[in-house]
C-alpha cells in the first residue's frame, strides 16, 4: 500500500511541474514521507539527500535561466530580474485559469517583466523584443529540464524503493 502512495505522490508531481507548480517538492516530500513512515522500505537516506539536491537545482535552475537567456540574447541585468520576478508574477496570476493559467502566466511574465525593464533601461523597441524572446526561451528550456529532472527522481525513487 505505501509502495502505490509513493508512486501516486510521484505521479501527481510530475503532472504539476508543466503546469508551473512546484512538483519537484511533492517528490522531495513523497520520499522523505516514505524514509520515515518505512525505515526499511528501501529508500535510504542517501537516496532522499540525491533526491533533495536534484529538487534544490530543478527549482533553481526554473528561476535563473530566464535571466541567463535574457542576458544571452542582449539583455542587461535589470531585464533578468524582469525575466525572473515577472515570470513569479506571471505564474501566481495564473493560478486562476484552471490547468494551463500558472504556466501561460509564467511564461507571459518572464516575456513581460524582460520587456519592459529592458525597455525602460533605455534599450529601445526592437532590443527590448529580442531580449523578451531571450527571456521566453529560457523559460521553456527551464521547464524542459524541471520535468526531466523529475523524471529522473521518480525513476531513481521507484527503482530504490523496489519495483
Amino acid at each position: 500500500m505505501a509502495f502505490v502512495l509513493l508512486i501516486a505522490a510521484i505521479l501527481l508531481g510530475l503532472l504539476m511541474i508543466p503546469l508551473g507548480m512546484p512538483g519537484t517538492l511533492v517528490i522531495f516530500a513523497a520520499a522523505l514521507c516514505y524514509r520515515i513512515l518505512i525505515p526499511l522500505g528501501g529508500i535510504g537516506t542517501t537516496t532522499v539527500l540525491i533526491v533533495g539536491i536534484m529538487t534544490a537545482l530543478a527549482e533553481a535552475l526554473e528561476w535563473v535561466l530566464s535571466s541567463r537567456f535574457s542576458r544571452r540574447y542582449g539583455g542587461s541585468k535589470r531585464a533578468g530580474w524582469g525575466a525572473i520576478i515577472g515570470g513569479m508574477v506571471g505564474a501566481v496570476m495564473g493560478v486562476p485559469v484552471p490547468i494551463v493559467g500558472s504556466i501561460v502566466g509564467a511564461f507571459l511574465g518572464a516575456f513581460v517583466g524582460a520587456f519592459a525593464l529592458e525597455f525602460a533601461g533605455h534599450g529601445g523597441m526592437g532590443q527590448a523584443t529580442k531580449v523578451a524572446w531571450g527571456a521566453l526561451l529560457g523559460r521553456m528550456a527551464a521547464t524542459a529540464l524541471k520535468i526531466g529532472i523529475g523524471i529522473a527522481m521518480a525513476v531513481l525513487l521507484v527503482a530504490a524503493a523496489g519495483l
